[in-house]
């Protein structure tokens, strides 16, 4: 702590410096621009993207994700070596809402969301309106994709305007059930296209 402060006096911008030997830091690795794409893929070793080893813990930052199709679902598809995105999945799927008109507002587990080692995409988000102003925005946190011991942990949190005119919060957790790398991630709504957006990937260096 000590460190930290001395490093930050004389700042006037609040701590911005983290302490000399300390903590690793984020490396943004590979921007995807969507023009009606109907997915987005990082491919380890394709196109200056990595997850390998270099990193243990990647991040996919999702901005202004907008959907072509009214009330489409945002996915997430792994492989493990393979051409397809089917790595089987273990997930767990919350999320809490509020309406633009007050009409309603909960905090839900939602059951239909959630997979049990299923080989399909995983379902990230609630229904995405497509008017305009409409769009997703969150990150998904991947740990360990390399690992050849150990099944692969992800945890996501966004934000949508739902087609139904809710604000919705979306919460997700669960871990790709193999003990292969996986060396791919692929991003798709379930219906129409990925209108417009970008999709950002970080990768978090060891402290040690």
């Amino acid at each position: 702590m000590t460190g930290i402060i001395s490093d930050n006096v004389g700042r006037t911008s609040g701590l911005i410096k983290a302490a000399s030997g300390g903590g690793g830091a984020w490396t943004k690795i590979k921007t995807l621009t969507a023009s009606s794409d109907s997915t987005l893929s990082f491919v380890d070793g394709s196109d200056d993207v990595t997850l390998d080893s270099t990193y243990p813990i990647y991040l996919f930052k999702f901005i202004n994700l907008h959907p072509s199709a009214d009330a489409a679902q945002f996915m997430v598809g792994f492989r493990d070596g393979d051409t397809a995105y089917d790595a089987p999945k273990q997930t767990t799927y919350f999320k809490s809402y509020h309406a633009e008109d007050d009409a309603g507002s909960a905090l839900t587990y939602e059951a239909s969301n959630d997979m049990a080692n299923s080989t399909s995409v995983a379902y990230l988000s609630s229904n995405v309106d497509n008017d305009n102003d409409a769009h997703l925005c969150g990150e998904l946190y991947c740990f360990g994709l390399s690992n050849t011991t150990f099944v692969k942990h992800f945890m996501y949190t966004g934000v949508v305007l739902g087609a139904t005119k809710y604000c919705y919060n979306d919460h997700v957790a669960g871990y790709v059930n193999v003990t292969a790398a996986i060396d791919g991630v692929q991003f798709t709504y379930d219906d129409g296209n990925i209108d417009s957006g970008k999709i950002k990937l970080y990768g978090l260096k060891d402290s040690a």
